[in-house]
């Protein structure tokens, strides 16, 4: 494979200069809130266009995972979801930053990050063609299970009330049925407001449901937004260290999780995210500090949203069908360049490919020194920024962020209204997470059941179409084990008090 000759390719002072701004770059674009992966290798895929297809490849690889690593910054410090994929990470690591963790909540979440990536980008070196292979097998059916399967972590995610959490799921689950259908075409809960016909943006409602309750909270309180223990005490790199040590199979798993969910079309690192974290809650022994603290959380939401890089790769070079939405702007990036990705690419251009998984590779290690400096510089900042200027900055930035999605007004009306609608909530002890996950997974779910539903029709049998499929039989093993294991979980503590007491 001549793979030496590739890694000293990658590693000439013109890709290692490009993978460096194209860190820096991701990261900071990533880091503001509404500012998506996507986004970030959108605005900057044009500057590509000139330079050797390697060279772009790389430049464009290492602004996705920088980006994908960057939304970590405002997930911790804010509250806020940089990018979608950071959505679980808000779960522990915003509350770590208000007990004065956030320098070890950001170290964990970058050296979490760099092993992930590491892994993606391992398997798209090692085992790109045969992953995509099984990939392809993956239909609607198997899409609606793996939503269920994503719909089984509301439980979870309520905050001590698995009722409130089942009521905000069917939220999000009302929420993403707004607007035209995507099969079909009917037009749903829309009433007299236009506005709505093409649904409720994602990110606006990201943006919406996590930010604005943390503006009015921070508005209403005089208490300050973050605390530090004595002085803030920079990396924190031993501490963060020992806590993967600790974590090493959660770590492990989690990439795995990561890469596999980033090799099937359109899934990406929000739902990698969520499952890493519902499998690191459930089979952790500190189950109970999930969502107030928990160093695991962490490690298992950013290992897994970047090890879907190197996973959303393997489809978009092997076989041509983008991964995740960043991987289809690179595609079209690809076209540009002359290069036409399918079975064929990797030996009819296997330099240009190699090169730029091991460029990928270098990226990912870049991040490590970037995503440090960077983060302990953010985490300086907003502790020393007066509230009297965080709170209009930031509000600034969810307007700006949920603008550029579409460049419509309209979204900033609907993540206000969600905003107050989540602020509001959260009074009566209603978490936003599971209404986000309903919303996320609920048009996967409906979509992946009508074409499953009119497939099995078309073929004679619905059953057959869903419960005799072996990758969809597969899920369901999961999704039963995912119900039953807290309930064996509990039985077991219970009857371990009882011989105890």
């Amino acid at each position: 494979m001549g793979s030496f000759e590739y890694l000293l390719e990658a590693l000439t002072p013109l890709n290692l200069m490009f993978a460096l701004a194209g860190v820096i770059a991701g990261t900071v674009i990533g880091s503001l809130p509404g500012l998506t992966a996507t986004m970030a290798v959108a605005v900057l895929v044009p500057f590509t266009f000139s330079m050797p297809p390697s060279t772009a490849l790389i430049a464009l690889g290492a602004i996705y995972t920088g980006a994908i690593y960057g939304g970590a910054y405002a997930a911790i410090l804010l509250n806020t979801p940089g990018t979608p994929s950071s959505i679980a990470t808000t779960f522990d690591g915003y509350p770590m930053a208000r007990a004065g963790k956030g320098d070890l909540a950001l170290t964990l979440a970058c050296l979490s990050s760099v092993v992930g990536g590491l892994v993606g980008a391992g398997f798209l070196l090692l085992l790109a063609p045969p992953m995509a292979t099984v990939a392809l097998k993956f239909g609607p059916v198997e899409y609606f299970w793996l939503a269920v399967f994503g719909l089984t972590l509301i439980a979870s995610l309520g905050e001590g009330s698995i009722v409130k959490g089942l009521m905000g799921g069917c939220l999000g689950l009302l929420l993403s049925m707004v607007g035209v259908a995507e099969v079909g075409g009917d037009v749903r809960y829309v009433g007299e407001f236009k506005s709505l016909l093409g649904g409720i943006d994602v990110v606006s409602a990201l943006i919406g449901l996590y930010c604005v309750p943390v503006l009015i909270e921070l508005a209403a309180t005089p208490v300050r937004h973050l605390q530090a223990t004595q002085q803030v005490a920079g990396f924190r790199l031993r501490e963060a260290m020992a806590a993967l040590r600790a974590s090493k199979f959660n770590l492990a798993r989690s990439s795995v999780i990561g890469t596999v969910i980033g090799i099937l079309p359109g899934a990406g690192g929000s739902i990698a995210a969520l499952v890493s974290y519902s499998e690191a809650k459930r089979t952790s022994p500190r189950r109970a500090n999930f969502g107030k603290g928990e160093p695991d959380g962490i490690v298992a939401t950013e290992s897994a949203n970047n090890a879907t890089v190197g996973g959303g790769f393997i489809p978009t070079l092997v076989l041509g069908i983008p991964g995740t939405p960043p991987d289809a702007i690179i595609l079209g990036a690809l076209l540009v360049q002359g290069i036409r990705t399918g079975p064929t690419l990797f030996t009819q251009q296997g330099p240009i490919v190699y090169t730029f998984i091991w460029g990928l590779i270098l990226a990912t290690i870049i991040m490590l020194p970037v995503g440090l400096l960077i983060g302990r510089f953010a985490f300086r900042s907003i502790l020393a920024i007066p509230k009297a200027v965080l709170v209009p900055a930031v509000a600034l930035l969810t307007i700006l962020g949920s603008f550029a999605v579409h460049n419509n007004v309209h979204e900033v009306q609907q993540m206000v209204v969600l905003g107050v609608l989540a602020w509001g909530l959260a009074q009566w002890g209603f978490s936003a997470s599971p209404i986000v996950l309903g919303l996320i997974l609920g048009a996967i779910a409906e979509r992946g059941f009508v074409q499953g539903h009119l497939i099995g029709g078309a073929r004679g049998s619905v059953l057959d179409e869903f419960f005799g499929r072996p990758i969809s039989l597969a899920i369901i093993a999961f999704i039963v084990l995912g119900l039953l294991w807290p309930l064996w979980i509990k039985r077991r503590n219970r009857l371990a008090q009882a011989r105890h007491g």
